[in-house]
């Protein structure tokens, strides 16, 4: 039996929204397709140890105003840090503790570096200075248990520079790959003294004591960031680099030890 007009226009609309429903459906998968948003961005930023505490505030201080981006920084020896740019998935930002370790990496960065905070370096010892140092000249003396950075990595390079100022010839039991490692031989005592950041003896809490170097033999250390050239989140980062030296950042910084960087930013 034929179908009836009232079935025929019944059929009609029924079809007509079910294609009505579908569109969005479609609309949507094809936006996912096409590299749709899948929530916030992430940003990985390889980072000097030094800057572990600074940098733990700061990204949820970029957050507030800049809520689609989630800064992960990951930490260790600037040197080591800088070497993993040559890995597959390197990473969005380096922020090294000199400018020497991002000439390393240079090919793998754009051209865009920003000075982003100073440091300085005093001597750790243990606490309540049980060997009585006074200063640099005493890191001479024979039987001193005396770590240094190596001299392949900045606190290594910085230290050299402030020996090489008070005149000093020290012979070291140990070279360690960052600040933070030999503050870490001191504080477990297996060494008597060493030169570090004034900003990771602040983190040592009681565990060590400092003996100040006086500014006529002290080096400033220049920190030093920029975006990764092949990043996966090139604009990202570069925004990042550039809101380091916001008053913002530098308040950060300066609150954890860190002083500004003298000159263009």
């Amino acid at each position: 039996m034929p179908d009836s007009p009232r079935a025929r226009l019944s059929g009609a609309v029924g079809r007509a929204r079910a294609s009505a429903l579908l569109v969005p459906v479609v609309l949507l998968g094809l936006a996912a397709g096409c590299g749709g948003s899948s929530g916030p961005v992430t940003l990985t930023v390889l980072a000097s140890s030094s800057l572990t505490e600074v940098f733990g505030e700061m990204s949820a201080a970029y957050r507030q105003t800049h809520p689609d981006v989630r800064v992960r920084p990951e930490f260790g020896g600037s040197a080591e840090m800088a070497e993993r740019l040559a890995e597959r998935d390197p990473g969005d930002v380096l922020a090294t503790a000199d400018t020497a370790s991002l000439d390393q990496a240079d090919r793998y960065l754009d051209g865009h570096r920003r000075a982003i905070c100073g440091n300085s370096l005093t001597i750790a010892v243990g606490p309540g200075n049980p060997r009585r140092i006074q200063g640099l000249g005493d890191l001479e003396r024979p039987g001193l248990r005396v770590v240094a950075g190596a001299s392949s990595v900045p606190i290594g390079r910085y230290t050299r520079q402030a020996f090489a100022k008070a005149g000093v010839t020290v012979r070291t039991s140990a070279e360690e790959i960052s600040s933070r490692a030999v503050l870490d031989e001191i504080r477990v005592g297996d060494a008597d003294a060493g030169v570090v950041y004034i900003t990771d003896l602040r983190s040592a809490g009681v565990a060590v004591s400092s003996v100040p170097i006086p500014a006529t033999q002290n080096v400033t250390a220049t920190y030093s960031a920029a975006a990764v050239k092949d990043g996966p989140h090139r604009q990202d980062a570069d925004d990042f680099v550039s809101w380091l030296v916001t008053p913002e950042a530098q308040r950060l910084f300066n609150k954890y030890g860190f002083t500004t960087p003298v000159g263009p930013q």
